[in-house]
């Protein structure tokens, strides 16, 4: 057993599974399990000018690397802390006139630091690079066409002076990547900004229904010398009561899909049979294709009919969003919720999908009251679904809190935020960016609350006052990627 805040987990080999972790003391919800630094990431191609290289922030000023003038930093300690890994990335890139594609990009990175600290057991690594499973053998023949196309411009970037690799080793840390790639997000855990290799994380095995998460730390790097400087890093959290020897498992995937979908994308994108309980006994399906309870249940032509109109409005709703026509989503979303609502129950997916979709784009057009509605039906249907803990459950039921207090539902939208502020707290911690940010609208709406409790009259007088002063807060504009998976999977 390695050191390296690793004590309190162990390696084991899982029958059917190959290697697996287990618990080597107990666990309460919300406890950080082990916390991991990346051995290699990278910024994603098209936002390499948007985020910092470090620690994965998205800022609106960044200082650009004034060598290849390729990468970009929040501020010089970023670059700094950034130089072992990117000194010989950046001559490279200076040498070739531009910079390779994300996969060559993190390929040579690991490769680079394989030189300097050799291929073997990294301090607080439970597994060195050579032993990660990288599943080459079972790629299909356009993934094999891909690797190879990988290979070949990982040849054209790597320098012809550094230490050279074979054919089949650069293959392996290609087939790493694809199988192991870690997804990083920015600070407020919206968007999917980047990729990184996490030996440690690699080696928890997956469950539809696991005991722990990963969230992303994106770190603070303000004060190098402080007491309260930490690195980028992923945090393995616990989202029940662990014992010891318990096998500690996260989810690859959304729970929010059939357990036969699930299946499907955990054999394409990971090449196993998932074997959980809930895929086995196909728990919650029940639920997820639900229909519309009453005297007359719909008839099966009926609901196989709105199901088939919900998937095609999806495809026209993601080509408009991709378009930016966001009054034709909500029209096409009222089109879809007017055929949906006679005939499928609360928790049909693709009610609830349709929901999501219209409370967020709603949102962002501030026509709050009308997605304060979708968001609440959503987040019911939510609860019946998601583990209690779970972290998109969390964010879910914030962006519903946040919307019903623009709608001026004081008491509605603090009780929403105070129970994503509970979620939350378990799955991302008191110190996450998304926690602190939660808190202060926790503290804000309770205050609010008061002040409509006592006279609602001066209250929203208050407000309609504050809000003729200042101007009302814009929602972002709604993202066509879903929230950040757990791995990435190049596409």
């Amino acid at each position: 057993m390695t050191k390296g805040g690793m004590e309190s987990v162990e390696l084991f080999t899982s029958e059917g599974k190959g290697r697996g972790l287990k618990a080597q003391k107990e666990f309460l919800p919300g406890d950080v399990i082990f916390a991991e630094t990346a051995y290699a990431a990278v910024v994603f191609d098209s936002l390499t000018h948007l985020v910092c290289h470090t620690c994965f922030k998205r800022q609106e000023r960044l200082h650009r690397c004034g060598q290849c003038k390729f990468a970009y930093y929040c501020d010089r300690t970023c670059q700094r802390a950034a130089w072992l890994d990117h000194k010989n990335e950046c001559s490279a890139i200076k040498k070739q006139g531009k910079a390779p594609t994300e996969n060559i990009r993190l390929a040579a990175r690991i490769m680079w630091k394989i030189v300097r600290e050799g291929s073997g057991l990294s301090e607080g690594c439970l597994v060195s690079i050579d032993d990660l499973q990288n599943h080459v053998d079972s790629f299909s023949e356009e993934e094999k066409k891909e690797l190879h196309a990988d290979v070949q411009s990982f040849l054209e970037f790597w320098p012809p002076q550094s230490q050279q690799f074979g054919m089949q080793y650069i293959s392996h840390i290609f087939g790493v990547i694809n199988c192991n790639g870690f997804t990083l997000s920015d600070q407020r855990g919206l968007q999917a900004v980047g990729v990184g290799i996490f030996p440690n994380l690699c080696q928890a095995n997956h469950d539809c229904w696991p005991n722990c998460t990963v969230i992303f730390n994106n770190g603070n790097h303000e004060a190098v010398r402080s007491m309260f400087h930490t690195q980028m890093r992923i945090e393995l959290r616990a989202l029940n009561k662990i014992s010891p020897g318990d096998e500690l498992t996260v989810s690859y995937v959304d729970f929010l899909n059939l357990s036969e979908e699930r299946r499907k994308q955990l054999k394409k994108q990971y090449y196993f049979d998932c074997t959980c309980e809930h895929c086995k006994k196909q728990i919650k399906d029940d639920l997820m294709l639900a229909v519309k309870e009453g005297e007359s249940k719909p008839p099966a032509d009926t609901v196989k009919e709105v199901i088939q109109f919900s998937k095609d409005t999806l495809e026209k709703i993601n080509k408009a969003r991709m378009e930016g026509l966001y009054h034709e989503v909500v029209k096409l979303c009222r089109e879809c919720l007017k055929k949906q609502e006679p005939v499928l129950g609360d928790t049909n997916i693709y009610l609830l999908r349709i929901l999501s979709i219209a409370s967020e784009v709603l949102s962002y057009l501030q026509m709050f009251e009308e997605a304060a509605d979708y968001a609440k039906r959503m987040v019911d249907g939510y609860l019946k679904i998601y583990h209690p803990n779970n972290a998109q459950l969390g964010m879910s039921v914030m962006r519903a809190g946040v919307t019903h207090w623009h709608a001026g539902l004081i008491e509605a939208g603090h009780g929403l935020i105070c129970k994503a502020y509970a979620i939350l707290l378990i799955t991302h911690g008191p110190s996450h960016p998304i926690t602190k940010d939660l808190e202060v609208m926790r503290v804000q709406t309770e205050m609010e609350l008061r002040m409509f409790q006592q006279n609602e009259f001066m209250y929203y007088k208050m407000r309609e006052a504050a809000l003729k002063n200042q101007k009302i807060q814009v929602m972002p504009e709604p993202r066509n990627d879903t929230s950040p998976s757990l791995f990435h999977k190049k596409e």
